[in-house]
């Protein structure tokens, strides 16, 4: 670290979260570090969050603006930030208080980010007690993020709040649009490994909250999300081949549907939703060859979960409907799953 103490932006995109994004500004608030600022921006809730946000007063900088999207929001808070370090953090999540310490101990010249794990909690802040992700111990070398993305397109990763972004990173991208998908965040956890380093540390220092409005997390089953989700995916992939070219890296075309994150949502999609499945001319031996392939292509992830993801996937692709569709619900739900399957994955280490 440089003598003087990096400075950090915690930019909250908000969006009708009156119930969440309080408890978001306090985390923010709370973090024990000596250079922060804290900008809110409402991109024109209609519930109460103005008056939760005005409780802050001065402590925070508050953007209020008319509906215009997340990607709007995202480039507005941006813009107003000064900090070398940011934060974009969701507003439905928290921040633990030592996040930046952890950062500092292994922020140098050219880090594009610092990634942590998340500690899954419910609508009303109570840990489920699932950590994710599920980092290797070759997580943390950097060369190894860059060459699974390169391989890939992907890399194991926290959603947007779990991780800490240098300001050089975001200033490569902003401002965004909407060519890697209407979530912003994608675009910046995409492009990461080709503009620096991506850290990794394995502790849980951010808590994402499952309350079924996530775009991410699932708590009941909806057929028609899983389409959209694979759309974007693909999206996301193209926008990283973009990045990683104007960088002088090349991810081939052939990586195109080789990431088990992205995997999951294509089997989904494609098993309970076939008239909206976004891949024209998809079939169950399509499927099928590709979890073959992305399970022996390196990505990250522990020998233990890849054979369990390739399991699920040949399951789902193979089974009648209804068994498929419990099976989807477990995997993508994780506190759908029974309690005795919850304590198998623990202890073979596909879920800690």
């Amino acid at each position: 670290m440089n003598e003087k103490p990096v400075s950090l932006s915690v930019i909250i995109a908000n969006y009708n979260y009156a119930e969440f994004v309080g408890q978001a500004i306090e985390s923010a608030l709370a973090i024990d570090w000596p250079d922060v600022e804290v900008i809110v921006v409402d991109d024109g809730s209609t519930d109460n969050s103005r008056s939760v946000i005005e409780r802050f007063g001065d402590r925070i900088v508050a953007i209020f603006q008319p509906n215009a999207g997340q990607v709007a929001a995202r480039n507005v808070g941006f813009a107003r930030s000064r900090g070398d370090a940011v934060i974009l953090l969701d507003s439905d999540d928290v921040l633990h208080p030592s996040i930046m310490r952890a950062a500092a101990r292994v922020w140098h010249r050219g880090v594009s980010k610092v990634q942590f794990r998340m500690r899954i909690i419910d609508a009303g802040g109570r840990p489920n007690g699932s950590l994710f992700p599920q980092y290797t111990a070759e997580a943390t070398v950097p060369a190894n993020v860059r060459r699974w993305a390169l391989a890939t397109g992907s890399y194991p990763t926290p959603p947007c709040s779990g991780n800490l972004f240098s300001r050089a990173c975001l200033a490569a991208i902003f401002p965004l649009d909407e060519s890697c998908g209407k979530a912003p965040d994608t675009c910046c956890i995409a492009a990461a490994p080709f503009l620096g380093d991506v850290v990794t540390v394995d502790q849980p220092l951010v808590d994402y909250r499952v309350h079924g409005r996530n775009d991410g997390a699932v708590t009941e089953l909806d057929e028609t999300r899983f389409g959209w989700q694979t759309a974007n995916a693909i999206q996301r992939f193209e926008y990283a081949q973009r990045i990683a070219a104007r960088a002088g890296f090349a991810i081939p075309d052939s990586a195109r549907h080789l990431a088990f994150p992205q995997l999951r949502f294509r089997i989904a999609s494609y098993r309970l939703a076939p008239e909206r499945h976004p891949i024209r001319g998809d079939s169950t031996l399509r499927a099928l060859r590709d979890i073959i392939r992305a399970a022996t292509t390196p990505q990250g992830a522990r020998l233990q979960a890849v054979l369990a993801t390739a399991a699920w996937g040949v399951l789902v692709l193979l089974s009648p409907r209804g068994i498929a569709k419990g099976l989807i619900h477990w995997r993508l739900s994780p506190g759908a799953r029974p309690p005795a399957l919850r304590s198998a994955l623990s202890a073979i280490g596909i879920v800690r």
